[in-house]
Parts: C-alpha cells; structure tokens; sequence
C-alpha cells in the first residue's frame, strides 16, 4: 500500500530548574532533505521511520525537524517560531496520507507546560480529524491525556538506555497502513501516577520487571502498545509523574484496565525504586576495592543529558584527592580551557582552572597544573546501540594529564554514550582501572559489555537521584517519594 507521510518534530526535554531558558539558536535545526541524509542509516526515531517508509515503498515528505540538548525551559519566542514553521512545513506537504513526529514528551515552554500536547493539537487542528497521526516518544515523558488524543498512536520506547528509539520509530511507520485501512482503530488510556522516579535502568529490576510486564500485556488480543513511562522528575509541572500509556484497538475499557494493572505494580513496588546512593569519594572506595577493570564510575548528578551543566567537579575532584592512577574522565565541558589547551599544542604544560563555572551547586574550579597530551576536533561516530551511526561533534577537545589522571576537555555540553570519546583522543579504556564518566544511565549501552563493573556516584547537581530536594510549587501533591501517608487509587 503506498502513500505519502509528512515527517517532523520538535525534541527537548525540559529542565525546569535550569537557570536560563532555552533559545532558537540552540536547537539544531534540519529542514526538507537535510532530515533525510542526517538520519538515513542512523539509528534514531527518524532513522526508523525512514526506513520503515522505504519498505512500504511509501513517500516521505520530510518538513522540519529541531532538536536541543536538555536544557531549561523553552523561550516562548523560540517554540512559536518552531511550531509555525513546523505547521507550514506540513502545510506545504499536503494532501498527504499521514503525518509521523519526533517528539520527547517532557518539552516545556514559557507558558505552556505541556509542548508536547500543544503540538500534537496544532498539527490535528491543521491536517483535521481523519488523517493519522502516529509519534515517537521518550519514556521519560511527562505525558498527558490531551496529547494522546490528538494523535493516533503515541509510541514510547520501552528501554533506558533507549536502545529501540530506531525499532519505535519503525514501528510508528509501520503501522500507518493498518490505519488508513480500517484494520486498527487505536484508542489511548493514559493513567498517571503520583510518583517522581529517579533515573531508574530498564537492564535492572525494578524497572526491568515493569517492563516485561509491559510486554505481557501486548500478548493479550486487542493489545497495541503498553508502556512505562517513567517520567522526567526535574521539572515543576502539573503533569510531572509517571504514566503508563495503554493503546487498544477500539476497546477504551481494555485500554484502562492494562494501563492500570501497570500502574498498581509500580505503585506496590515502590520502595523498590528508591536508590540507594554513594558520594564521590565513597564511590571510588568501592571502586577500588574490585578486582580488576575498568570499573566504570558514572557521575549521575551532573547528566548534562538530563540538562546540567556539564562542568561539575565534585567526582574529578575526589579523584584527584585520591591520587588515582591509570585512570581516565571524560569529559568535562569547559570551552575555555580546550582553546587554551589549542592554543599552547601538545607537549605543553598549562596552568588552568577547570570546570565549575556554571554555579556554586555543581563545585567549584580546579586549579590545576596539566599536561597536553592531545587535541582533537571532538567530531567521530557514535558506536553505542543507542544511536549507533550517528554524528557527534563535540567542538574543540583536549586530553589533559594531571598526575595519574587523563582527562578530557570539550566545548560542547554532552553526557558520555560510548568509548569512542575516549578512542579519539588515543585512549583505550579497557587497559585503565577507573573510567568516569558523566552520564546517568544511558552510558550503559555502550560500557556495560567492557566494564567489570559500574558504580554510581550522586554528587550534588541538577539530575541528583535525591529527587526530593527540588522545590516543587506545581508539581501534583501528594507525591511519591516527597509525601508518604496516602494511597494511590
């Protein structure tokens, strides 16, 4: 069956404890063809789509697509700009058969608290009732019932790390002919729990049983789709929590009764999810005390793919008091110390003060006394499943040394997915006893099949695990793990 599908989205996950908003000129943008060659062969949502349209010998007809790093709350300027052209890259499009989106699912913007419903509802009112709608999403998604009735199938990824963001977005394509045959007619319960999670893995239980239960309840006949979203905890919103979204085909009450039978399991599993958490400096004991490597040691606090800042010294620091050798980090983002470190080449020995720039939360500068061991110009392929054949360029970068430490300097703000950072700047992290990191969870794709072991370190920072340090002014109360004494019905 063929037939025409506009392709697009706005993707941000919102930060709302970030202090400054978000604006255009941090969201890379692609228009018209520039979304095909920066997705084909990739695997992202979008890449899934492609190649799902490609075997359905369907036309893709692709429109504008922005996506940011993490960051604060969106500029009202900057999304309304995003959205019109968005809506006029769809307009332009038509007549098509369908529309596909890339969306988060935890975008918040000046004003409006739920980007994600706002769209979906713009992009409705512009194509009308009949036409399908299908969306990729984030599982970290504060997802509500607004946004799923406006579209046709609202698709999470069901793994974190998200390595199906690529099968979603197949999937989301896939199912567009049974839609405009008649042969599905979705319907979507979102039932939302008043619980805030820390980032919890779906290779591990709790999280990984919440999942398999999932997938159990897509078995059943009339099932479509059932998933966990685990919500994104940083953000102050009405709809802050965590949801589990159940799609029947035409059966609301099927809908209901899966998507609630969910949310009672994490509901009476709770305290299962509450993490236990180590300092710094407790973290590289435990480290230590493993018998052989590399042990990886993932810097939680600071996730700059949950919106930090990037440049937190807390974990470094410790490592340094520690006298650490045959050790690497990376990275730390610090855009001045890489162009000094260019600036004086290789081979020379640099005072700097590294890191710790963005405010008191996240540590303060190290002064240090460091060697230039290489540079390099940040851009490879990522290698992890999650996203495997993707760009990144992460501007200038140095390796530094500093005693029995490698440490890596970038001048974009990223959490670490893979080794291949580490590879580019001649290191091979199989040979080091400690490896650090800064990322929460998704780091696993990448370091879980080489690492002898992975230890967690929740220094102070905007993705802390201590979920209830945040102040909350809007977020639904009572909530889990901020008020214990009620129920959830």
């Amino acid at each position: 069956m063929s037939f025409k599908v506009a392709i697009g989205g706005i993707v941000h996950e919102t930060n709302t404890y970030c202090k400054e908003t978000t604006k255009l000129a941090e969201f890379e943008i692609c228009r018209g063809e520039e979304i095909i060659s920066d997705n084909q062969g990739v695997r992202s949502y979008v890449g899934g789509m492609l190649d799902a349209a490609a075997a359905l010998g369907a036309q893709v007809l692709p429109t504008f697509l922005a996506n940011a790093m993490p960051s604060g709350t969106i500029d009202r300027g900057a999304y309304d700009s995003m959205l019109a052209e968005l809506l006029a890259g769809i307009r332009a499009a038509l007549p098509v058969d369908a529309v596909a989106l890339s969306l988060h699912g935890a975008g918040v913007v000046e004003g409006i608290d739920d980007l994600e419903g706002h769209l979906c509802q713009a992009v409705r009112e512009l194509v009308g009732p009949g036409l399908p709608i299908v969306v990729s999403l984030d599982l970290h998604g504060n997802l509500s019932q607004a946004m799923a009735d406006a579209v046709d199938l609202a698709l999470g990824v069901h793994y974190y790390p998200h390595t199906d963001m690529y099968e979603r977005g197949h999937e989301a394509v896939s199912l567009i002919p049974r839609l405009l045959s008649g042969e599905i007619k979705p319907v979507t319960h979102v039932e939302s729990i008043p619980m805030l999670l820390s980032t919890s893995t779906t290779n591990l239980d709790p999280a990984k049983s919440v999942t398999e239960f999932c997938q159990t309840l897509e078995q059943l006949p009339g099932v479509i789709d059932v998933t966990f979203f685990h919500g994104f905890p940083y953000t102050d919103v009405p709809q802050v929590g965590v949801h589990i979204v159940a799609i029947t085909n035409g059966d609301r009450a099927l809908a209901r009764e899966c998507a609630q039978k969910v949310a009672r399991w994490v509901w009476d599993h709770r305290e299962e999810f509450r993490p236990t958490t180590l300092s710094p400096e407790a973290a590289i004991a435990k480290a230590l005390a493993v018998d052989g490597g590399p042990v990886v040691i993932n810097d939680t606090g600071d996730n700059p793919g949950g919106g930090t800042p990037g440049d937190a010294t807390h974990l470094l620091r410790a490592m340094l008091n520690a006298h650490l050798t045959n050790a690497c980090f990376g990275f730390i983002y610090d855009p001045a110390v890489a162009q000094q470190a260019h600036a004086a080449g290789v081979g020379a020995t640099i005072s700097v003060s590294l890191g710790g720039k963005y405010d008191e939360l996240h540590g303060a500068p190290l002064e240090l006394t460091a060697y230039v061991k290489c540079l390099t110009d940040g851009k490879f392929v990522r290698q992890s499943p999650m996203g495997r054949g993707g760009q990144v360029d992460h501007g200038k970068m140095a390796r530094l040394v500093v005693g029995g430490i490698d440490i890596l300097v970038s001048s974009v703000r990223s959490q670490t997915l893979d080794a291949e950072v580490f590879l580019l700047h001649g290191i091979d992290v199989t040979r080091y006893k400690i490896v650090a990191l800064k990322s929460s969870q998704h780091f696993r794709a990448g370091f879980e099949p080489i690492a002898k072991a992975i230890i967690t370190a929740d220094s102070p920072g905007l993705t802390t695990l201590q979920v209830a340090v945040f102040p909350r002014e809007r977020s639904p109360r009572p909530c889990w793990p901020l008020d214990s004494e009620y129920a959830y019905v």
